[in-house]
């Protein structure tokens, strides 16, 4: 895949969230990682379970998603990203998609399903590459 200059890459799995940026061209990407935002759980709107083992990580996850989400709306309309492309695992990326304001989805240039938040930036740009 070629990544526009300038995109913010987001990594997040439901407890972590990453950030990097293409500081390179589309052809020779350059990921710098950007400062961690303080993003929390136990977000409006988030699903609702009945915080039982399984279930408790699920609304946890689920409630982290919500607040990611809530974040990247609100970087994306005040015009702090430009560009975006999402990396999460499958099941974070369901939660995130509910969310995904207008502005957003125009903002989207990709995802990718698959767990990498703690992936270092050289296997991060690969599996990019290979997207």
């Amino acid at each position: 895949m070629l990544l526009p200059h300038d995109t913010t890459v987001v990594l997040t799995d439901g407890q972590k969230l990453r950030l990097f940026r293409n500081t390179g061209t589309e052809f020779q990407m350059a990921l710098s990682e950007l400062p961690q935002p303080d993003v929390h759980g136990e977000v409006e709107g988030a699903a609702r379970h009945n915080h039982s083992g399984d279930d408790k990580k699920d609304h946890e996850e689920a409630s982290f998603e919500a607040a990611v989400a809530k974040w990247l709306n609100h970087e994306i309309t005040t015009g702090r990203i430009h560009k975006l492309f999402i990396v999460a695992p499958p099941r974070a990326l369901g939660e995130l998609r509910q969310r995904y304001g207008k502005m957003l989805q125009d903002k989207l240039v990709g995802e990718l399903a698959k767990e990498h938040t703690s992936a270092t930036v050289q296997v991060l740009t690969q599996a990019l590459k290979d997207a």
